[in-house]
């Protein structure tokens, strides 16, 4: 039995390192969908589980983690930015305000009948973004596989965070504190990591 990580995420390739956890990674083709008729707890669950998921069919003896990550401003949920120009719309709709971060951790395994999820919830202030800046920073390109369209460590973003509430681990994409906690149900003990000094192991990593 290993463990998969049904993700092509980087940033979660990096969380799930610093663990310790050995890993395989294998890419979900499960399709992310919104529905604000739901909470957005409800729907990063299902996503997550919808990732593990599919990639667990291939592999039913194998513990297989999934993840997503949804901001959540005047009650829509959103997602990555599907261009540049889409980019912008989102900075310029958390410029100086504070929005929510919702991010589930899923872990599946057929052959124990095995399928559970959990989510968590972090605040992100971020300030005043003049539209030079927002200019700048989407024409990184960084901001397309980030839901949101941002990095709180990103060199460009990291002195626009004015307040973060919560664990910085969820807003970066992985809750390793629920990790923890689900791969305790098949005796593997690994500790969640402590992120409240910054990560500086690796700061290139968010570029």
């Amino acid at each position: 039995m290993k463990i998969i990580l049904a993700s092509q995420s980087p940033r979660r390739v990096f969380l799930l390192t610093q663990m310790g956890v050995e890993f395989e990674q294998i890419p979900s083709d499960f399709e992310e969908y919104f529905d604000d008729t739901k909470s957005a707890e409800e729907v990063a669950k299902e996503l997550g589980l919808g990732k593990a998921n599919a990639v667990a069919e291939n592999n039913p003896d194998d513990i297989v983690i999934g993840s997503d990550l949804i901001v959540v401003i005047d009650g829509k949920q959103i997602g990555k930015p599907e261009s540049v120009e889409d980019a912008k719309v989102r900075l310029r709709a958390l410029s100086g305000r504070t929005h929510e971060l919702i991010c589930s951790v899923a872990v599946v395994c057929k052959s124990k009948n095995y399928s559970k999820a959990l989510s968590e919830s972090s605040f992100v202030t971020v300030d005043d973004l003049s539209e030079d800046f927002i200019a700048e920073y989407a024409a990184t390109g960084s901001t397309l596989d980030k839901a949101g369209g941002y990095a709180i460590e990103h060199p460009l973003m990291k002195p626009h965070i004015k307040k973060i509430e919560g664990r910085k681990d969820v807003i970066i994409g992985l809750p390793t504190d629920l990790v923890s906690e689900l791969l305790k149900d098949f005796d593997i003990d690994v500790e969640p990591l402590d992120l409240e000094n910054g990560i500086t192991s690796d700061e290139g990593f968010y570029k």
